[in-house]
């Protein structure tokens, strides 16, 4: 069996959007992706990212928050960052046929307001990342 190409998805707490990216590339790309997601540090799985994610029928509600892995980092075939700060410190990648990217998404975890704005944040940055994801199994980039 071939091996499939590991995606790494990369964030600041691995509590919202590497979780979104996550779920969707395994739901939408798991035939294809060995998916794993990490952050710069664990701050836990956040009950709006469950919430918008079970909406859009994907259910991440098992799934952990962890701390970014040396051994999975150099043995990724795709490193993708999903907010700033992860981007400027990300860990050296000692392994050299890495694709490193970044996509930049807005923390829903900072949005403010009522309950129901920040649901919609939540869901805009969802749907954002679904579209990033539909393109990148569609077109392999």
């Amino acid at each position: 069996m071939e091996k499939k190409p590991l995606v790494y998805f990369l964030c600041t707490g691995n509590s919202c959007r590497s979780q979104i990216a996550d779920g969707f590339l395994k739901a939408l790309g798991g035939d294809k992706y060995e998916v794993k997601s990490a952050g710069l540090e664990a701050h836990g799985l956040n009950p709006r990212a469950v919430q918008v994610m079970k909406e859009a029928g994907v259910d991440i509600a098992s799934n952990t928050s962890d701390v970014i892995d040396p051994d999975t980092l150099n043995r990724a075939d795709y490193v993708i960052t999903l907010c700033g700060h992860a981007d400027e410190h990300c860990p050296v990648i000692v392994n050299r046929n890495v694709t490193k990217w970044h996509w930049g998404f807005d923390d829903p975890a900072k949005a403010t307001g009522t309950e129901e704005q920040i649901m919609a944040q939540f869901r805009e940055v969802r749907d954002s990342i679904k579209s990033r994801i539909v393109r990148f199994v569609q077109e392999g980039k």
